[in-house]
């Protein structure tokens, strides 16, 4: 079977192919002004065909082959409504393959993103893909993904719930949590007014989790951070309001769950997985109003 695609490829290269003179040595043009490379024949025959949903990894460059994006998704390939467009090319290749495709930048960049073309890309108004084909669902396989996948965060979001239970009930926290979850203990008060959004504030803290691992600490690294408090993505919601109820050099600890924490994709780097409550001891060294 895998010899017998092969050669179907073949064929249909053959066809669709013309044989005018060809600006990009090693590509071969198709009638939609497809400038196509076929790197590796992947050994499946499942195809990609409109409606599908694809996995692939992916990169775009110009024609010198600098890089300006690099990574791994998953979309649906859509019925194009314009010729020579990266869905089209989606649909020459099979599970397992790896080609590139020249294509027009214009096209990909206001027809496809709906966004400007980058100025790096004008003079030849050409771009070139790079693709690996990883796997094919039709719309049907994707929605049961989808679907066991909503079951399993459902799961995991209720087996978070037991184990901040049990935490609250062995350590004998009698305070109710806040209306978001939180559960604060001051530790020690501050002096001064509580801070404002717009205060210039440094603050020491360190994260657990409710097993008593470390995971992160401005102590350990000697630097405590210092931001504007109020401005957003600096620090967890969480921390932000336990910080909110704090005065200059108080220290608290703070119990949350996931969702006033690292959500439900964990940290940046994997230290802290998806649905995971964590607990901060927090101290606000520094207020400047």
């Amino acid at each position: 079977m895998f010899i017998i695609r092969c050669l179907s490829l073949i064929t249909c290269l053959v066809v669709l192919f013309t044989s005018c003179e060809n600006p990009h040595p090693g590509f071969k043009r198709t009638a939609e002004d497809i400038y196509f490379r076929l790197l590796m024949v992947g050994n499946n025959d499942r195809c990609c065909q409109f409606d599908d949903y694809v996995t692939v990894h992916i990169s775009y460059s110009d024609l010198n082959d600098s890089i300006f994006f690099k990574g791994l998704r998953k979309f649906q390939v859509r019925q194009p409504d314009f010729l020579g467009s990266i869905d089209r090319c989606l649909t020459m290749i099979c599970v397992g393959d790896s080609a590139q495709f020249i294509i027009s930048a214009v096209d990909f960049f206001e027809k496809t993103l709906e966004s400007e073309m980058p100025d790096f890309l004008r003079k030849e108004g050409k771009m070139k893909i790079s693709v690996k084909l990883l796997n094919v669902q039709t719309p049907e396989e994707y929605r049961f993904e989808q679907i066991a996948f909503l079951h399993w965060v459902e799961d995991l979001g209720e087996y978070e719930k037991l184990l901040l239970n049990q935490f609250i009930r062995n350590e004998n926290i009698s305070m109710p949590p806040t209306e978001n979850g939180m559960y604060f203990v001051e530790q020690q008060p501050g002096e001064g007014p509580l801070i404002v959004v717009g205060d210039t504030i440094t603050i020491h803290y360190e994260g657990y989790f409710l097993n008593g691992n470390f995971f992160d600490s401005t102590r350990h690294r000697n630097e405590p951070l210092q931001f504007v408090y109020g401005q957003q993505w600096q620090v967890v919601p969480g921390i932000e309001m336990a910080l909110g109820m704090m005065r200059d050099g108080g220290k608290s600890l703070v119990i949350m769950p996931s969702e006033l924490a690292f959500g439900i994709e964990g940290s940046v780097l994997n230290i802290v997985p998806p649905y995971t409550s964590v607990i901060f001891e927090i101290e606000l060294i520094n207020v400047k109003r």
